[in-house]
C-alpha cells in the first residue's frame, strides 16, 4: 500500500509511520519539516510543505495517487475540505484522526464505547474535531466516500511525559516539591502508548470494512491521578511525591489552557472499550504498561541534561496555586 501521513513527526504519528514502514507499506510523509522527529527509516519518503499552504501542497504532491492518506494535521471542518478537495479521486481511504475528547463529558457511563453520544462544550478543539466528524460522515453517507475516523484519547511516549506540565512535574518532584493533582486524584485515566497505538492504527490502513466507521483506539488501562504521579516519581528515584489537590476549577481561573485540559477532557474519568478496534486488529493488545513505560520516559530524559528543561512559566502557575490553597 501507499500511505501518505499527513504530518508524521508527532508523538501519535510518528509511531505510526515507523510501524508501517517496517510492515512494508510504501510510506510517505509531508510536514514543514522542522520536527526534531523527522528522522525516519530509509524507506519513508519525505516531502516538505506547509498544509497550510494549498500552492506548496499541490507542488509537492503534484497528481500523485495513494491507497490511504492519515492526517494526523486536520483541526477544523476547513482543514478537512481543504484535504478533500486536494485529493478528490485520488486515494482510496481518507483516514481522520479525531479525539476521544469528542465523547460527551462527563460521560454518564463507563466503559466509552463509539457509539457513546458526541458532545463536548468545555473545549473548542473537542468541538472543532465533532465538526469535522460531523461533516466527514455525512459525506460517506451521503456518496460513500472511502472515510476512516481515528479517536485516540491520551497518547504518550518517552519524550512526552503524561501529567500536564511535562518534565517539569518531574524535576518537582524529585527535588521534594509539591505537585497540583487536579481534584481528589482519584478519576481513572487511560494511558496509551504511542507504540501500541501504531498496532491498532496500521492494522486499519486499507480495510474497506472500517469506512464509515470510528474507532477509538485506548489501552485498556487505567490509572487513578494520583497513581500516576507516584509512578513517574518512583521512576525517577524521587521521594515520596507532595501531592496537592487542587479543584480543577481554581486551576482552570489561573491558566485557562491547563483549565481546558482539564475541564474539556482529564477531570472526568475516561476508560474504553476497545472491543470494535480489536474485532478487525486481534493483535491489538497493551504490550507497553505505563509503569514501565515510566522507567522509559526517565532514562529518555536523563540521558541528555539539555532535555530536561523546566518552565519556569508554569512553575510560577504551580506556585500561585500553591499560596491560594
Amino acid at each position: 500500500m501507499r500511505i501518505l501521513f499527513i504530518g508524521g513527526t508527532g508523538t501519535i504519528s510518528s509511531a505510526c509511520v515507523r510501524l508501517a514502514a517496517e510492515r512494508g507499506m510504501e510510506v510517505t510523509t509531508l510536514n514543514r519539516g522542522v520536527s526534531d522527529r523527522r528522522g525516519h527509516s530509509a524507506e519513508v519518503e519525505s516531502l516538505v510543505a506547509d498544509v497550510h499552504d494549498s500552492e506548496a501542497l499541490r507542488a509537492a504532491l503534484a497528481s500523485r495517487h495513494f491507497d490511504v492518506v492519515a492526517d494526523f494535521l486536520a483541526f477544523t471542518p476547513a482543514d478537512v475540505r481543504a484535504r478533500l478537495d486536494l485529493f478528490e479521486d485520488r486515494i482510496g481511504q481518507y483516514v481522520f484522526t479525531s479525539s476521544a475528547t469528542v465523547y460527551e463529558k462527563p460521560p454518564t457511563q463507563l466503559p466509552i464505547v463509539e457509539s457513546t453520544p458526541l458532545g463536548n462544550s468545555a473545549w473548542g478543539y473537542a468541538r472543532d474535531k465533532v465538526a469535522c466528524e460531523d461533516l466527514l460522515t455525512t459525506l460517506y453517507r451521503s456518496s460513500r466516500y472511502p472515510i476512516t475516523i481515528v479517536r485516540p484519547s491520551h497518547t504518550y511516549d518517552e519524550r512526552t511525559p503524561p501529567v500536564y506540565g511535562g518534565w517539569t512535574q518531574i524535576e518537582r518532584m524529585r527535588r521534594g516539591a509539591p505537585v497540583i493533582v487536579h481534584g481528589d486524584g482519584t478519576s481513572l485515566w487511560t494511558l496509551t502508548h504511542s507504540r501500541d497505538f501504531a498496532v491498532a492504527f496500521t492494522g486499519l490502513l486499507g480495510d474497506p470494512r472500517t469506512f464509515g466507521h470510528a474507532f477509538h483506539i485506548t489501552s485498556d488501562e487505567a490509572f487513578p491521578w494520583n497513581q500516576i504521579y507516584t509512578t513517574l516519581a518512583a521512576a525517577a528515584g524521587a521521594p515520596e511525591p507532595r501531592l496537592a489537590h487542587i479543584p480543577s476549577e481554581t486551576i482552570a481561573a489561573a491558566d485557562p489552557d491547563w483549565g481546558h485540559a482539564l475541564l474539556g477532557d482529564m477531570a472526568h474519568s475516561m476508560v474504553f472499550d476497545n472491543s470494535k478496534v480489536k474485532r478487525l486488529v486481534p493483535e491489538f493488545l497493551t504490550r507497553h504498561p505505563f509503569p514501565r513505560m515510566a522507567q522509559e520516559i526517565i532514562a529518555w530524559f536523563d540521558a541528555d541534561p539539555a532535555r530536561r528543561h523546566v518552565d519556569t512559566g508554569f512553575e510560577a502557575v504551580v506556585e500561585s496555586l500553591l499560596v491560594q490553597r
